[in-house]
């Protein structure tokens, strides 16, 4: 996996955060620095453990697999995309304002469980996992802290949009690793 695959996961993963991040903006209308330093940390934290604890999953039952790994990079990102596009149609009630460990916890989590799933797919495509965390921990960071910024000016429409992104970016990330490992392009 190279480097602009590497960009697209870390982009097609943060649309999560980036659309919480865009809901807490809303809900807390004018967010100040230290609103999205928070939301940053945590979206963007969580985004690096949770791919390095996949790749280690994948890394340690691969070999069981390895026949049949394309298959499961392919399915695994193919749910998670289309996961994302049904959140994308499903419009739910706004966040509360909070930005305590209660509030930001269990959000961090629900945004990066994606990012699990995905690790274990790195780990099948032997891709450089630290580079891929670091990459999408920081992808992650900016794009909630962005979202946060952006949630009282640009409105409700836009975080569906982001979420529906991020799903057909992994949707054709998962087609692009079938179709590369059945030969159907060099």
């Amino acid at each position: 996996m190279g480097l602009v695959e590497l960009v697209a996961v870390a982009f097609g993963l943060a649309m999560d955060a980036f659309a919480v991040s865009v809901g807490k903006g809303l809900s807390v209308g004018r967010a100040r620095p230290v609103h999205a330093l928070t939301v940053g940390l945590w979206f963007g934290g969580f985004q690096m453990l949770m791919p390095l604890l996949g790749f280690l999953l994948g890394r340690r039952f691969g070999p069981l697999i390895t026949a049949y790994d394309h298959w499961v990079a392919f399915g695994l990102l193919v749910l998670i995309g289309a996961r994302m596009i049904r959140e994308s149609l499903n419009h739910e009630a706004p966040l509360d304002a909070s930005f305590a460990p209660r509030a930001m916890f269990p959000l961090a989590v629900a945004t990066s469980i994606d990012a699990l799933a995905v690790g274990v797919t790195l780990g099948f495509l032997e891709a450089p996992i630290v580079h891929a965390v670091l990459l999408i921990g920081a992808v992650t960071f900016v794009v909630s802290a962005i979202g946060l910024a952006a949630g009282g000016r640009l409105g409700e429409r836009y975080k569906s949009r982001a979420e529906l992104a991020g799903g057909l970016i992994l949707i054709a990330l998962g087609v692009k690793v079938v179709v590369e490992h059945l030969g159907l392009v060099p």
